[in-house]
Parts: C-alpha cells; structure tokens; sequence
C-alpha cells in the first residue's frame, strides 16, 4: 500500500492516477475525502494530524507533500514509521541547492521538511523540481477574458517541469529500487520565457495572446492570490534573477522514466480546457 499525500494538487493527483492505472493500491490522504474526486479504486481516507497512526495502517511507502503536515510533519513521519512506512518520497524544491539565499522563504519551508525526513529514521527519496509549468495557471482567468496578459518580467527564463512527469518520476521512485538517498533534480527540456509560455497557451487554444509587463511593485494579490503576502517579495526577488540567466536544465526525468521530459508546449496542449472561458 501506498500512502499519497495532497493527492488533489497537480503532482498528488497525477501521481495517484499513475498508481491506480500500475494497479498498486493506493490511500489518498487528504483533509476533505468528499471532494476528492479521485479514481474509483482509490483508498481516499481524511487526513488526521491529530491521530495519525491509523491512517498508515498497512502502507510501506509515502509520498509526502511538503504542507501536507505543516508544522507537525515530525509527528506524521513518526506516525508513519511506527504503523511500518519504510520510505517516503518527498516533493520538495529545487530551491536547495541551487545556491539561493538560505532565508527565503521558500528555501526555509522546504529545508525544513528535507530534515524531517532525514531525523524520521526513514528511508528517503527528495524530487527537487524547478519552475513547475502548473504555474502558468495563475494567467488563467485572465485568459478566460481577454487576449492580453498582465504579469511581471516578460522576459524571466525557466524550464518549467509539466507536473505528470515529477509524478511519473516520484512513481519510479516508489516502485523502484535504488532511489533511497537520492535528491532527484527535475525540470523541463528547455528554456522559455513568460511571454513564450503565455504565447504557447495562446496557440494551444488557437488564440493570440499577448504579454503586457508590468512592474513588480504593481503586482499583487489579483496576480498570486495564492502566494502568501509575507511571500511575495521574496518570489517577486527570485523572479526578477530569473531575467537574463539560462535556467537549469537536467535531464533526470528522461533517465529516470525511459521518457524525455515534455516541453511547455505539450503541457499547454494538455491543460487547453483549463483557460478556455
């Protein structure tokens, strides 16, 4: 049995849906069962911080979710080691290591975890990606209405990972041996900018879309509804280092899976349903 935490984000539910269509049984943890709308033969089960060790009854193996546990992620890897988990996987961020102040925040959060995992007595795996390609979907209401787009630094590079292939990586490390101890570093097959993926989406609906930059102190909630306040400065930071510098580009998840990773273009393709209005 596999245990998958924050299985209805991106990667938890591509994940789950890989495990299901392997065949191998899978427990879904998260915090509203009923809305999970996972595949059928899915165990989707509330996730308990409180009493955590029925919840891993009977599972081996963990994918772990970086805010799955939050500040008691300890107590849910000792939950989880106690009801006989041997190894987790962990999402974490290819933030470490990449030579980022060790201060930001995103830095901190998921340092955090990678030594909760490491103190757990565990078995461990980390899936560091890079710029996720599932971020693309902050443009999305806009899109839904009009042809142009507002967003900060235009030209910002990454090679964003299209999040079934972080999924298809963290599959192989659950199933496979050989992957304990490692810290897989995951992104895209190439570079892109944001006004290339915002064109990218637009020709994926059959659209022209349009780039209209705007100063970073302009951007706010309306943009990263998502991005905690206390955050944002420090993202708006790691952004604007991202204008004029190559990305890192790895070629882990072809290694890993037999299959290259797919370009922004694909992931658009993909997920042309999410921007049509």
């Amino acid at each position: 049995m596999i245990a998958v935490t924050g299985p209805t984000g991106n990667v938890g539910r591509a994940l789950v849906e890989r495990l299901v269509t392997a065949g191998r049984p899978v427990r879904a943890l998260t915090r509203d069962p009923q809305r999970a709308r996972l595949p059928a033969a899915t165990e989707t089960v509330r996730l308990g911080l409180d009493e955590p060790a029925a919840q891993f009854e009977g599972v081996t193996k963990l994918f772990l979710y970086v805010q799955a546990g939050g500040d008691r992620t300890a107590g849910l890897l000792a939950a989880a080691r106690a009801a006989g988990v041997r190894h987790v996987v962990l999402l974490s961020s290819g933030i470490i290591d990449s030579g980022a102040d060790e201060t930001h925040p995103i830095h901190v959060m998921h340092a955090g975890a990678e030594q909760q995992v490491r103190d757990s007595g565990l078995e461990w795996t980390f899936l560091r990606p890079n710029a996720f390609a599932a971020n693309a979907f902050q443009w999305a209401p806009q899109i839904r209405t009009g042809d142009t787009v507002r967003g900060v630094f235009a030209d910002g590079q990454a090679a964003p990972v299209h999040e079934d292939d972080i999924a298809a990586v963290a599959e192989r490390a659950l199933l496979d041996d050989g992957h304990q101890g490692a810290a897989h570093r995951l992104t895209g097959p190439e570079a892109i900018t944001n006004a290339g993926q915002v064109a990218a989406i637009g020709r994926a609906l059959g659209r022209e879309l349009r780039f209209a930059e705007i100063p970073p102190d302009q951007a706010g909630p309306e943009l990263f509804p998502h991005v905690p306040p206390d955050m944002l400065r420090a993202l708006m930071d790691s952004f604007a280092a991202t204008v004029g510098t190559p990305p890192e580009i790895t070629g882990t998840v072809g290694e890993i899976t037999g299959r290259p990773a797919r370009p922004f273009a694909v992931w658009a393709e993909d997920h042309v349903d999410d921007f049509k209005g």
